[in-house]
């Protein structure tokens, strides 16, 4: 983005900074912008009504507003130098900036941001570390991202910059993504894998806890970080984001599967242009540098076939069951015209998460860093403010799996060491071995599935044929053992299993989308009075598999 030069002035816009020899200016908001316009327009008799579709673009504003900013920015030039007249009101014309602005190098281009890489398993993943605030914020973007074209876009840039400006701020790209090592498209991640690719990242950078913040596709994955890793996680903020991706009878704001399926069609056609911006920047659809930006960083974050595929994947996502899980605080930001995921969506998350605060703000925009970004990023300035170091929790999201031999206890014992290695190739712990059963916990569905099905052949390969059982929901935990309704309904699904069978809620399904995991249903089972009715779902073998 150009910055400009003129008399004792600059002017940043990508910053959002105005300053002189003296140091910076403060101008803030509406009035910023209405200098940036007509600094940019020097010379050229720029209308009111021009003016006003520029600075309020999705609002109706009265001309005494737009005076007022205009008196502002008067003030605050004159404060400084009382000699020039730099805006002049043309009668029945408008405004015109009256001093030559010559064009430079802002500071935030010539400020280089270091790649750098944390291993998460087998992959690597880049992301970068900017600011040195008092508090870790890690940001999550939606779909694909690229971390150096962020901040090949001013507004983008700005936008990250101000975060920096009261956090140290994490980025990062996802894997199969950005500058992130790239991976098979049938491995591209699960929510699961996402987790764990954050928590390599706030590992590399020296961060014990921050807040997250998810941007569209990235609030299902901080909202199920939040709730399986309270103590990593200060805090929550979820940007025009989801809890589920399709429609459903109780979730009618998502698009049907065969409006994602048109949405993906269009994506392999038309990947490489600026798709998808009507939706997502419609402020800034017909703004030919940042058209071309994006459709620059659209090429660069993802292949047309990673894009199809992430998108694919994304759509099965559905955390409903997790958010009254999230134990920690939480600020849910949605504007009112979103056009690529509705308010209602916003809504429908800060209703469900406990204590969580919901901003709504006008406008159309999808992405946060265009239109009005100072009103949300005021409002996670403020919540960052004010959050305090929480009690230590006692409930945490995990999944728990039960297996069994029915009547034969002893054999799962003569079984436990080859339980153990199982468990713990799978980052599982194992808590409790009562009578016929055997317990443990983990902190992602996907493996605890893989693990569950590795015990199952094991034991089958010894002549022996095991049952379990597999939920995810809160559990309680004293740091030695879970319990909990989550650690009931385990049991109760591997109670209902044959031997052979590896049986999971649709909670469990729900939770690892894009994970390569295949399911059978098995009907509704009614769990008693207080539990109710559950949908069960058999693993499929062949699809178990490490």
């Amino acid at each position: 983005m150009k910055a400009y030069r003129f008399g004792p002035f600059s002017l940043d816009p990508a910053q959002g900074i105005l300053s002189s020899a003296d140091g910076e200016i403060a101008l803030g908001g509406k009035a910023f912008e209405t200098l940036r316009f007509l600094v940019e327009n020097a010379g050229r008799v720029v209308s009111k009504q021009e003016l006003i579709e520029r600075v309020w673009p999705d609002s109706h504003v009265e001309e005494n507003n737009l005076a007022q900013h205009i008196s502002l920015v008067r003030k605050t030039l004159a404060a400084v130098d009382a000699t020039t007249e730099y805006v002049q009101t043309m009668p029945r014309r408008g405004y015109r900036f009256m001093v030559d602005a010559t064009e430079e190098t802002p500071a935030a281009a010539k400020r280089e941001h270091r790649t750098l890489y944390a291993r998460s398993g087998d992959v690597n993943i880049a992301y970068q570390v900017i600011g040195d605030g008092p508090i870790d914020l890690v940001f999550v973007m939606g779909w694909v991202s690229h971390l150096e074209m962020f901040w090949a876009e001013p507004s983008f840039a700005r936008f990250l910059d101000r975060l920096s400006s009261f956090a140290r701020l994490i980025v990062f790209d996802k894997r199969g993504t950005g500058l992130s090592d790239s991976v098979p498209l049938e491995r591209l991640p699960s929510l699961e894998q996402r987790m764990d690719d954050v928590r390599a990242v706030m590992s590399a950078a020296g961060s014990q806890r921050a807040v997250l913040m998810g941007v569209s596709e990235g609030g299902p994955l901080t909202a199920l970080f939040a709730a399986t890793y309270p103590a990593l996680a200060a805090g929550v903020v979820i940007i025009g984001g989801y809890a589920r991706r399709l429609w459903a009878p109780d979730y009618p704001w998502g698009p049907t599967p065969e409006q994602r399926e048109t949405f993906i069609a269009a994506l392999e056609r038309e990947w490489g242009g600026p798709f998808g911006l009507e939706a997502r920047a419609p402020s800034r659809c017909n703004d030919p540098e940042f058209r071309n930006w994006w459709a620059k960083y659209l090429r660069m974050g993802a292949s047309p076939g990673a894009a199809s595929a992430l998108t694919r994947m994304n759509a099965q996502i559905d955390v409903r069951h997790v958010l009254p899980t999230i134990r920690v605080p939480a600020l849910v930001i949605h504007r009112t015209g979103d056009r690529a995921l509705r308010v209602e969506e916003g809504r429908f998350l800060a209703d469900r998460i406990p204590g969580a605060r919901f901003v709504e703000l006008p406008g159309d925009d999808h992405l946060p860093f265009v239109g009005d970004q100072e009103s949300i990023l005021g409002a996670v300035e403020r919540f960052v403010g004010e959050l305090h170091d929480p009690p230590r929790t006692t409930r945490v999201l995990a999944t728990c799996l039960f297996i069994r031999a029915e009547g034969e206890g002893e054999i799962l014992s003569r079984l436990d060491d080859e339980a153990r290695r199982e468990i713990a190739w799978f980052h599982g712990r194992k808590f409790a071995h009562v009578t016929d059963a055997l317990v443990a916990t983990f902190d992602g569905p996907a493996r605890a599935i893989r693990c569950a099905c590795a015990i199952r052949d094991a034991a089958q390969r010894a002549g022996v044929r095991l049952a379990a059982g597999l939920h995810t929901g809160e559990c309680d935990t004293d740091g030695e053992a879970m319990t909990g309704t989550t650690v009931e309904i385990g049991a109760l699904l591997a109670e209902a299993a044959a031997p052979g069978d590896v049986i999971v809620s649709n909670t469990v399904v729900d939770l690892v989308a894009g994970s390569g995991l295949l399911f059978t249903s098995r009907g509704q089972a009614f769990l008693g009075s207080r539990l109710g009715e559950w949908s069960l779902f058999s693993v499929d073998a062949d699809n178990a598999r490490r």
